[in-house]
């Protein structure tokens, strides 16, 4: 079940650096791809980037509609996650059919939250062209923020089985699932 994440702790869902799918939609069509750089950039308002690649279907989706959804998929999901980078929906018509992902609609913006994720976050492109052009890098406002609740303990994730922790890609398929949590007190 997904709780409503507070937009300014919506940052606490990227700190722990992993892969995420992005979903996007723009006049009936839709797309998802693999993004290995997302992070958060702010906090009011709650901020983030990701790094888009310049001529990728998903790309034109998000400029022509000025939103997405930041998904962070599981172990579970890897095979499909991988997919979603390889594949480009240019040649692939329908990706998210065809990677079997099931989608839920969005609060706030048009692309769809892909099921089984563990966090999602609907944002709103901050236009900033020429970190666009030259670093394909969008600047992105969350404007709805979503944590699985049988996960997230209201500041961090809380990974119970193997399957569920999230992802960070190294190169050509290799990827770490996030590990075991290591806690520092004062002093």
């Amino acid at each position: 079940m997904r709780a409503e994440i507070p937009l300014a702790r919506s940052s606490l869902l990227l700190n722990h650096g992993p892969t995420v799918l992005v979903s996007s939609a723009h006049q009936g069509k839709t797309n998802v791809m693999a993004v290995a750089w997302c992070m958060a950039l702010d906090y009011e308002p709650p901020r983030i980037t990701a790094v888009i690649e310049e001529g990728s279907h998903t790309r034109a989706l998000v400029e022509a509609s000025g939103e997405l959804v930041v998904n962070l998929p599981t172990v579970a999901q890897a095979k499909q996650l991988y997919a979603a980078g390889r594949l480009s929906g240019k040649d692939v018509p329908d990706k998210i059919a065809k990677l079997s992902l099931k989608t839920s609609p969005a609060k706030v913006v048009g692309a769809p939250l892909i099921d089984g994720c563990v966090g999602w976050l609907e944002c709103k492109v901050v236009p900033e062209a020429r970190m666009q052009e030259e670093y394909d890098l969008f600047i992105l406002e969350v404007v709805a923020a979503w944590a699985d609740t049988a996960l997230w303990d209201g500041s961090t994730f809380n990974f119970t089985a193997p399957e569920q922790r999230t992802l960070h890609h190294a190169s050509k398929g290799q990827f770490f699932a996030t590990g075991e949590p290591v806690r520092v007190t004062k002093g």
